[in-house]
């Protein structure tokens, strides 16, 4: 769904990327905790989420070459937050350590989901090939076939979503088969991830469907920056 809804709005502007893109980062802060058997964790999820908000404030409010700086720069913030606010912390030693595991992860794969937004400067056309292939390879993995076979096929699946997309959009039909297939292969390996806790339907309904999009955020970028 969120997927769809990127792919859709990426030809309207940076605008309207930024708002699924919002939903996107906020579905990510909480998946990944409850992911983790943490929850609620309301201060986690709400520190990650403001990381990611100020990512894409950030990358909104500059010229697009300056998106790689605003990224890390965000994460490096939020990552000291994070480490502030587990010090203050009166939980055990252990649980401080885990706490500070989840965040952590957490915040930078909320804040490396605005990758989609920082993409949609450099080439629209990009995050749509990117948004098609991962809910083509998502969708080809969870058929009832033997793991080998299954990721061979969503790969395979996601390469030609994303040259049928790059047709429609006007892409190169290698450079679309390149993205597609590299934004393919992110997606499973976001999907395995939150396999972890399946048959949490939270989860599924969360991390299982947020992670691949955040994992292919960055291949997005890449390839989109070449692009434009």
């Amino acid at each position: 769904m969120i997927a769809a809804l990127l792919a859709a709005t990426a030809p309207l502007g940076r605008p309207a990327v930024a708002v699924v893109v919002a939903v996107l980062q906020a579905v990510t802060a909480a998946g990944w905790f409850r992911l983790n058997g943490m929850w609620p964790a309301r201060q986690g999820i709400a520190l990650a989420y403001a990381g990611g908000l100020a990512a894409d404030v950030g990358l909104l409010a500059t010229e697009r070459a300056h998106a790689p700086t605003v990224v890390i720069g965000t994460i490096g913030v939020w990552l000291l937050l994070v480490l502030v606010l587990q010090l203050r912390s009166h939980a055990s030693p252990d649980e401080r350590l885990y706490g500070l595991t989840a965040a952590v992860a957490s915040t930078a794969l909320t804040v490396l989901a605005a990758g989609h937004l920082a993409a949609a400067a450099e080439s629209s056309d990009a995050v749509v090939v990117g948004a098609a292939a991962v809910a083509v390879a998502v969708l080809v993995r969870a058929l009832p076939l033997p793991t080998a076979a299954a990721v061979v096929v969503a790969l395979a699946a996601a390469t030609g979503a994303g040259t049928g997309a790059g047709q429609l959009t006007g892409t190169g039909t290698s450079t679309a088969a390149l993205l597609g297939f590299a934004a393919g292969a992110c997606a499973l390996i976001g999907h395995r991830v939150a396999s972890y806790d399946y048959p949490s339907r939270f989860v599924h309904m969360t991390a299982g469907v947020a992670l691949p999009l955040a994992a292919a955020a960055p291949v997005v970028y890449v390839i989109g920056r070449a692009l434009g």
